[in-house]
């Protein structure tokens, strides 16, 4: 039994004065009603679920910048990647994705077997909502039905899977993973019984592939940092050769291998060579110097037998033929970043995954254009375009992509001098207003992503930036405790600084404007709920506002919202919520993962909510767009942008 003063205290209500008193971490956070609802409301009333549920539509981003060879493209036409915990198998020419939902935490690994329809993927340990660990483990699965067929080594590995491979010459029937504990133990198993065949200590340091060689069915190679190895395996035993240099020097790294037609191990190292190894042996049989300057990322033997390779530091692409000649080598833009991993499209085309989270669809003569893009750090910043089909995000990247979510395509993008935090967007969708971790604050022409202003105000980060709705003021609530206040003019072209409010004694991490544009109230991060006017002043009693229309509702701690914290909450478990257009749902971003959606107005205690999974580390934000009919979400660490269909 739990001692009773562990128990979180009960909110209270009093139908004298109009308010619920709800604790947040024992603090007591006083919330009023309107006075409308003062005689019939009743705590204990239950709400409903909300009328409508989310459906996953599209995931943004992919994860190139610290995992490899994760892009493959199936039968099917859909090529297959992952970020955050979903594997995606986006279809390029009919625009449509697919998502496998098995993982709960990060996927890090991907292979597919050479039936091209089983998948096998591996994550990192998980966490549930009250701190318990999920072990990491492989998922097998389906690629055409998406059902998970096995559910391989949970229990057995340890911290995070991060390479696995299927073997290839004996139907496929084994499957080799390397995890990521100090020992970096590889294992094989009997996928389809679930059974583990042989286990071995691989290395102290990272290893960054392992493959099964394609017709030696007992043969396994790993490589990875200062090391090759060639293992064998009889019965339960795996027994290792070490690559020998001889006269070549060691690499630090050894990134990326494959394997030629006659069956010679081909590696790219991080001194930019390829050596070729002699099939069965751990001999160096040829090598091309400097093939790369800096180190080759990936390596994709066609099926026409020639090799392609992606160098990092260059971010060239070269074709070599069968004899290690270069044929041919074009350069990802710079704005794509580093390649990370390359993968055989049709015809002669090629997609490309970059270290900067893009995938490129192209050919060596002809060229890339981009055709996934995302971010590559935390995301924090989110808002909608008030009347049209576009949303903005932001983040420690220093990006702002300005997105259309019917082409899931940036419409522009912008790289900042700076980290971002926070982003609004005028009511009459002709800027935005972005606030940085600088305390600057830049102002863009949403046509054009010209520089309208920049200004500095106080000297910590700024976390919201919200205009008011008739769009004559800019509310900028910043980690300084104070929030600053501008009127605008001319469209969101000319700004004057108004004042700053003071009064909070803790950083501002939420405000919302009344629809008549004539009050603000803000949430702090010690659960402190203020009231202002536009010119600065507080509100001295909650009376005066208890009947106001707020036009959003961001702000947390509030009578029309407050349903929305889970029991024994501790105010720092939600990130955002956002209120869709219509005031029929209420959308919030939590600690643990996930999107909730309830119904609004959410003034019960703990009301019932659909939950739904897909980020993998903190949401930071959602956002509706301004039709009510999706919703976006953000991920802190994971990177990602989700994009979900109100159904």
């Amino acid at each position: 039994m739990k001692k009773a003063y562990n128990k979180p205290k009960e909110s209270v209500f009093s139908a004298e004065d109009g308010y619920v008193k709800m604790f947040l971490r024992g603090r007591p956070v006083t919330m009023h009603m309107p006075q409308a609802l003062m005689a019939s409301y009743k705590l204990q009333a239950t709400s409903e679920l909300p009328a409508h549920k989310l459906k996953m539509e599209w995931v943004y981003g992919y994860r190139g910048r610290d995992c490899r060879s994760n892009l493959y493209l199936l039968p099917t036409g859909e090529i297959v990647y992952f970020i955050a915990s979903v594997v995606v198998l986006y279809n390029v020419e009919e625009q449509q994705q697919r998502h496998y939902l098995g993982h709960n935490d990060d996927v890090k690994c991907l292979a597919v077997h050479p039936d091209r329809v089983t998948m096998a993927t591996g994550q990192v340990t998980g966490t549930t909502k009250d701190g318990k660990q999920l072990p990491p483990h492989v998922r097998v699965w389906d690629s055409v039905s998406l059902n998970t067929l096995h559910v391989i080594g949970s229990g057995f590995f340890d911290r995070g899977i991060s390479c696995v491979s299927f073997s290839k010459s004996n139907g496929g029937s084994h499957l080799c993973a390397v995890d990521d504990s100090n020992e970096h133990v590889l294992s094989v198993w009997d996928w389809q019984k679930e059974a583990k065949l042989a286990e071995v200590k691989c290395s102290n340091e990272s290893v960054l592939a392992v493959n099964f060689h394609p017709t030696e069915a007992n043969l396994i190679v790993t490589c990875g940092k200062s090391h090759i190895f060639f293992w064998t395996m009889e019965g339960n035993t795996l027994s290792k050769r070490q690559g020998i240099y001889e006269k070549q020097e060691k690499p630090k790294y050894v990134l990326c291998l494959a394997f030629s037609e006659n069956g010679d191990v081909i590696t790219g190292d991080s001194s930019g060579n390829l050596v070729i190894w002699g099939k069965g042996t751990n001999r160096i049989s040829s090598a091309v110097q400097g093939a790369h300057d800096g180190g080759v990322f990936s390596l994709c033997v066609l099926n026409d037998g020639t090799l392609v390779s992606g160098g990092g530091k260059d971010r060239k692409v070269i074709l070599w033929d069968r004899h290690y000649h270069k044929v041919q080598e074009t350069e990802v833009p710079e704005a794509f970043g580093p390649v990370r991993t390359i993968a055989e499209g049709k015809n002669d085309g090629l997609f490309i995954g970059t270290t900067r989270n893009c995938i490129l669809q192209g050919t060596l003569s002809g060229g890339y254009c981009p055709i996934v893009q995302g971010h590559t750090d935390e995301l924090w910043g989110l808002a909608a375009h008030p009347s049209e089909d576009r949303f903005v995000t932001c983040g420690h990247d220093k990006l702002v992509h300005y997105w259309d979510p019917s082409s899931h395509q940036p419409v522009w993008t912008k790289c900042l001098d700076d980290q971002s935090q926070s982003v609004g967007i005028h009511p009459s969708g002709s800027v935005i207003a972005v606030g940085l971790q600088t305390a600057r604050w830049m102002v863009f022409d949403v046509e054009t992503k010209d520089l309208v202003t920049v200004h500095t105000d106080g000297n910590e980060k700024l976390s919201v930036m919200c205009y008011s709705p008739d769009g004559n003021f800019l509310a900028i609530g910043s980690h300084d405790n104070y929030v600053y206040i501008y009127g605008v003019a001319e469209n969101g072209r000319k700004y004057s600084r108004v004042g700053r409010c003071s009064g909070h004694s803790s950083f501002i991490t939420h405000l919302d404007w009344s629809t008549d544009s004539r009050y603000i109230i803000t949430n702090s991060g010690d659960y402190e709920v203020l009231y202002w006017t536009p010119n600065c002043k507080q509100v001295p009693s909650a009376d005066v506002v208890r009947d106001v229309e707020w036009a959003t509702s961001t702000c947390g701690l509030t009578f029309q919202v407050f349903g929305i914290w889970p029991e024994g909450a501790d105010g720092t478990d939600v990130n955002g919520i956002c209120r869709s257009p219509d005031s029929r749902l209420l959308a919030t971003a939590d600690d643990f993962g996930k999107v909730n959606l309830f119904s609004y107005p959410c003034s019960q205690p703990r009301a019932p909510s659909y939950k739904y999974s897909g980020h993998s580390s903190h949401v930071t934000n959602v956002t509706f767009l301004h039709d009510s009919g999706s919703l976006i979400s953000i991920g802190g660490k994971d990177t990602s942008v989700i994009q979900w269909s109100v159904l």
